[in-house]
């Protein structure tokens, strides 16, 4: 916005400017005094006008400023604000973190105090199976060595028996050998053979006799 003032001095420059100068001195000019009165006299007659305007632009920009000033105080706050903000949600997420990695430790060592406590429990169990187990397998062992004692032992004594046996068979047989291979037993042996040849003659006889008997009667 062009200025009242300025254009009326610019005015006044150019008046001057166009007055003729002094025959005397270079320095001086002629003005028409009316002329020159009525452009001072209209600077003054704005100035005032000029003035209120530059007061009224003046408060305006007092009131832009002091309405900026607020705005930034404004701004200033709000990121004052969102700063203590973002601090206090950077202080509650780095709380959140460390709650959080407590927490996952806390979990960890009871997971491992968990498996480890399942592990014992389980190597104790599985001792334990094993030791029934054997004790089982030695119930088992013991039945079968004391089944094999027993049953070598009723062996032996049959295998004796059965022995005891064959030594009287072979001993009976011996004797009868003896007595087979005797010579007198030898002799006996055919006499009764040869008397019963003998014998059988007269027993014929007899036979005959006893018909002869039955004839004559």
């Amino acid at each position: 916005m062009d200025s009242q003032i300025e254009n009326k001095i610019d005015e006044i420059e150019s008046y001057i400017d166009e007055c003729k100068s002094s025959v005397f001195s270079s320095n001086k000019i002629t003005v028409d005094r009316e002329e020159l009165i009525s452009h001072l006299e209209d600077l003054r007659s704005i100035t005032p006008k000029e003035i209120e305007q530059y007061k009224r632009l003046l408060k305006n920009k007092e009131a832009i400023i002091e309405n900026a000033t607020k705005q930034a105080d404004a701004i200033i706050a709000e990121a004052k604000a969102k700063s203590n903000e973002m601090m206090s949600e950077n202080q509650i997420m780095q709380q959140a973190y460390a709650k959080a990695n407590e927490v996952v430790s806390i979990a960890q060592n009871d997971a491992n105090k968990i498996v480890s406590e399942a592990t014992e429990k389980a190597n104790t169990i599985q001792m334990s199976a094993i030791g029934y187990t054997d004790a089982l397998l030695k119930n088992v062992q013991d039945v079968l060595s004391a089944s094999i004692t027993t049953t070598t032992t009723r062996m032996k004594n049959y295998l004796g028996t059965m022995q005891n046996y064959l030594d009287t068979v072979n001993a009976n047989r011996t004797e009868l050998g003896k007595v087979l291979n005797a010579p007198d037993n030898t002799s006996s042996a055919q006499n009764p053979t040869d008397g019963t040849q003998a014998a059988q003659p007269a027993d014929d006889t007899s036979t005959q006799a006893a018909g002869t008997d039955t004839d004559n009667k």
